[in-house]
């Protein structure tokens, strides 16, 4: 007998005035990695007990059919068992009879004419793009002639294709129905909505699949790695895949302390690390309902209600205690530790010196010297010293946690040199740690974050480096650099220029007034003893931009073209453009701040660099012209 897979004379061709416009291909732009994530984070698609999709193994009607179940809207309400067998060969002790009886009522799939369903037959991509035109809320009254021919052309006129490679009559592998629901997800429904949007999650203000976001939502956590978490987890960690500080690691990489999240669909772990020990300063609202505390001076929004107890006037942190913070992965505090049980050394520089208001154990305010540093983690914080302190702005510190208690002291200048590689993980014969921070600093005290990739390719002197530490692997994970960016300046346009010689009486005064521009905003700068021998155009500015250090002019090339990250100048060569750099327009002598986006075409665009891009310069500012 002739196997149909539905009712011959209710299949086929689509109606062609019936057919959506075509969405957006969700495969073409997206790795297989990322559909998989997807997809488990969907449970639509979770692989075997070791979270395997074995992708290369073929698809049946029964293994389909399950899968097109979690994929609509009712997959969450059908269970694992039945008391129902919906056909003879898929009794209701069959793994699959409650996911064929589900689909059946559905109307996603139906049987042969003989009666049965054949669940271990491969299942055939015109059956599976069947039952996923079904879940679009196409029925058999939409087609007419011969099945298939209308699904599949409804299958390519909906994108359903990308990445798909069995033909029509061919039987489909995992990979084959993993880009196919994936696809199904950013898809058109009959009546016009995008399929994710039908199973309860939002798109982005783009109309685009938030993928972020539905990870986020199978999470779970967290919980901290002690020594019983792994009974937390709803699934063996022995199996998961292992992400530490948004970097792929393992199991044996993780440390007590640990904030841990997790998804079971997933198989995947997430760990963060990140840790704050200082002073209880506040809480807010209020002790009786806390909803952010403040410690080293900075404030943190408390994520989970272990820790809100903690902090809470039932919990057993007061005001004044020594504290770290477990935070986690939006920086939130997870859970709150006493500070002698975790030990550890921040590095930085010091920003400022300044008097604090505290209050200790008892409740009573006191007043102490405090020092504020920016951190080689790019955050700020602030710790009491002795009042004969001598520290100042621009000292490199560190802060080192143990007892219960934070020392911070002044740290010895260590300096190493050589080129970055290109892929910015060593410098010379140095290792960078993979989750090596950096720093820039200048000697007022400012500093800025930076990242291996702002290196890759530059020389590094022992005088542009100001310390340096390795971990217990040899490999550099702290790095301290000596202003040797050029990120630390201001960048914008002199506007006006006025150097005025007023001597008088045979002694000489030079006057000289400086109006400038930066991000919009314009500054004045007056020297009343001297002139800075300046003209009009694209400035660097050290210092403050109310009274700066010094105002140098900026280099300027011509560029033929011109993008976020990148321009090319008339000679071919290629230009890094600084993450922040400004843009003008100048026409009749006048500047206006713009954008790239404005400017790309229509303009003569010249770039203004601080320095030689090998040593660490770029683009600072791009001026545009009318063509």
């Amino acid at each position: 007998m002739k196997k149909i897979f539905l009712p011959a004379l209710l299949c086929a061709a689509m109606v062609t005035a019936m057919l959506p416009a075509p969405a957006q291909a969700a495969s073409s732009t997206v790795s297989e990695t990322e559909m998989a994530q997807v997809l488990a984070a969907l449970d639509i698609m979770v692989g075997d007990q070791n979270g395997n999709l074995n992708l290369d193994d073929s698809v049946t009607r029964a293994q389909f059919t399950k899968l097109t179940i979690a994929a609509s809207p009712m997959g969450d309400s059908v269970g694992a068992a039945t008391t129902v067998s919906p056909y003879p060969d898929v009794p209701y002790t069959h793994w699959a009879a409650p996911y064929v009886e589900a689909a059946v009522s559905a109307g996603y799939v139906n049987g042969f004419l003989d009666g049965t369903f054949h669940p271990d037959e491969t299942v055939t991509l015109a059956m599976g793009v069947t039952m996923v035109t079904r879940l679009l809320g196409y029925t058999d009254t939409d087609f007419s002639g011969a099945w298939p021919s209308g699904q599949m052309t409804l299958y390519h006129n909906l994108d359903l294709d990308e990445g798909i490679s069995a033909g029509q009559d061919s039987p489909m592998t995992r990979r084959d129905a993993m880009c196919l629901f994936y696809n199904l997800l950013t898809a058109k429904t009959k009546s016009g909505q995008v399929y994710l949007t039908t199973l309860g999650h939002s798109l982005t203000a783009s109309g685009e699949m938030d993928r972020l976001s539905l990870i986020n939502s199978a999470m779970k956590g967290p919980v901290i790695l002690d020594g019983d978490w792994q009974s937390k987890v709803d699934f063996p960690v022995s199996t998961a895949k292992v992400y530490r500080n948004g970097r792929v690691s393992s199991l044996d990489a993780l440390q007590s302390n640990d904030v841990i999240y997790w998804s079971g669909s997933m198989r995947t772990l997430w760990a963060y690390s990140s840790k704050v020990t200082g002073l209880y300063q506040a809480v807010s609202p209020s002790s009786s309902n806390p909803a952010s505390v403040t410690v080293a001076g900075k404030t943190y929004a408390i994520e989970t209600s272990d820790a809100a107890y903690a902090l809470s006037n039932l919990g057993s942190f007061k005001t004044g205690d020594s504290v770290t913070l477990l935070l986690g992965r939006d920086g939130g505090v997870a859970a709150v530790v006493p500070a002698g049980s975790v030990s550890g050394t921040r590095y930085g520089v010091v920003t400022s010196v300044s008097n604090s208001s505290y209050t200790d154990t008892d409740g009573n305010n006191y007043t102490a010297k405090t020092v504020t540093l920016t951190a080689t983690d790019g955050n700020s914080y602030s710790y009491p010293v002795g009042a004969n302190s001598s520290l100042k702005a621009g000292d490199l510190i560190q802060v080192t946690t143990a007892g219960g208690s934070a020392q911070v002291t002044r740290l010895s200048q260590s300096s190493i040199s050589g080129k970055v590689n290109a892929a910015a993980t060593q410098i010379g014969t140095f290792k960078l740690a993979d989750d090596v921070e950096i720093l820039d600093m200048n000697s007022d005290g400012a500093a800025r974050r930076i990242y291996p990739s702002r290196l890759s390719g530059i020389r590094l002197d022992s005088s542009d480096v100001k310390f340096y530490r390795k971990n217990s692997s040899g490999e550099v994970d702290v790095l301290i650099l000596n202003d040797f960016t050029g990120d630390l300046c201001s960048y914008g346009v002199l506007t006006s220029v006025s150097e005025v010689d007023q001597s008088a009486g045979g002694m000489s005064a030079l006057y000289g007034s400086y109006q400038y521009d930066v991000g919009g905003q314009t500054y004045t700068y007056v020297l009343q003893n001297g002139v800075l021998n300046l003209s009009t155009g694209p400035v660097k500015i050290e210092g403050s931009l109310l009274s700066p250090n010094k105002i140098s002019k900026l280099t300027p090339v011509k560029l033929q073209s011109l993008d976020s990250t990148s321009a090319v100048d008339q000679s071919g060569n290629t230009l890094p453009v600084y993450d922040s750099a400004a843009v003008y327009e100048l026409e009749n002598n006048v500047y206006r701040l713009s954008s790239l986006e404005r400017v790309r075409t229509g303009y003569h665009l010249t770039g203004y660099y601080d320095k030689d891009p090998a040593d660490g310069g770029c683009l600072r500012v791009i001026v545009a012209r009318p063509a």
